[in-house]
């Protein structure tokens, strides 16, 4: 599922963010993660469902990302926590910007999709969000069937 454009390969994707929340903004955040998690996620073995981002200390956590554990681990790893908090990198400014514009009034920071960068490194898109109300929902909806009859009719 390689993107020939943009040489990235999409590991997990947050399908519900894009129904619940309006994206404004996406930014690009590295992931601090365990060797086998990285086996874990490169096997697609990972969900971003009711996750989010958390700021604490001037930095950024990833929360409630569930990694399942890798099978070929090792016994001494036992107290394995698929649910753990995951430390994000960026710049310091970029955490600042982020943060500030998450105070306004109905505004998020959603995990959009885990995916393997063009030089090999595992990548999270985060987006800053605004909710979407149940008539914008049911209005995507409509515009989503409208647009495969569509497609339908012209083949």
């Amino acid at each position: 599922m390689a993107n020939k454009d943009t040489g990235k390969k999409v590991l997990v994707t947050n399908k519900k963010a894009y129904h619940n929340y309006h994206i404004l903004e996406e930014y690009e955040a590295g992931i601090v993660l365990s060797g086998y998690e990285v086996k874990s996620l490169r096997l697609h073995n990972a969900s971003l469902v009711d996750s989010l981002v958390r700021f604490n200390n001037n930095e950024a956590f990833l929360e409630n990302v569930y990694i399942a554990p890798y099978l070929q681990i090792s016994t001494h790893i036992q107290e394995y926590q698929a649910k753990r908090l995951r430390k994000l990198l960026l710049h310091k400014r970029e955490i600042i910007k982020i943060f500030s514009k998450s105070k306004e009034k109905g505004l998020t920071v959603v995990p959009l999709e885990i995916y393997v960068s063009k030089y090999g490194k595992i990548k999270a898109l985060i987006g800053l969000a605004k909710g979407k109300t149940t008539y914008d929902k049911r209005e995507d909806l409509k515009k989503r069937d409208i647009n495969r009859e569509l497609a339908r009719e012209v083949f």
